[in-house]
């Protein structure tokens, strides 16, 4: 019987690496949409246009000026980062699974032909991770600790999570923002590590 080797840890700091990384390209992205000739923001979610689709990759790093892009920007960091405690292969597969769970759930439920940008939809996912993985399976212990997360996150952005679901702005997709929030659910339900490897007999 062979026992693989434990893989080796990831450094505390460069698990925060991938959401800083990520909130930098959308603002290059921005600036260059600032300089350059035209707009990117038709590269967003068209609903229920085939091409659309594609917006549901580029979206996220989309913005529709510098406020929407500076009022993301915090809450972004913040839950990004918390979701990348857990390390950087679980911060990009679940902002995967957000963005595409997030992005089919605005094409198929908004009037056709809207258009939708922004990471919103992944501030809403990462919320919805962070507070479900109370309840996904795991030590006793890390469930305890993510419970005081969520009590915490729940505080700081509770009612501005609830207000961008039921009390949306025109302008704002609030679909994008509860599409988001299942994604980020739906991660936590479905992606847990285990907390051993499995032995492997010869």
């Amino acid at each position: 019987m062979t026992v693989p080797p434990p893989a080796r840890a990831e450094h505390p700091l460069r698990r925060f690496a991938s959401p800083v990384l990520l909130l930098a390209a959308m603002w290059a992205v921005q600036f260059a949409d600032a300089v350059l000739p035209g707009s990117f923001s038709g590269l967003g979610i068209r609903s229920w246009h085939p091409a659309g689709l594609l917006g549901i990759v580029f979206a996220p790093l989309l913005h529709a000026s510098w406020a929407h892009l500076i009022a993301n920007s915090v809450p972004f960091l913040v839950l990004g980062c918390l979701v990348a405690v857990e390390g950087t292969r679980r911060f990009w597969a679940v902002t995967v699974i957000v963005a595409v769970v997030g992005g089919l759930g605005t094409w198929l439920v908004n009037a056709p032909g809207t258009l939708t940008v922004g990471a919103s939809g992944l501030v809403f996912g990462y919320f919805g991770y962070v507070v479900m993985r109370v309840f996904a399976p795991g030590r006793v212990a890390h469930r305890i600790l993510y419970a005081v997360i969520a009590v915490v996150v729940v505080g700081l952005y509770g009612g501005t999570m609830l207000a961008g679901v039921f009390g949306v702005a025109d302008g704002v997709s609030w679909q994008g923002h509860l599409f988001g929030a299942i994604g980020g659910g739906a991660a936590a339900l479905a992606g847990r590590r285990p907390d051993q490897r499995r032995a492997v007999g010869r």
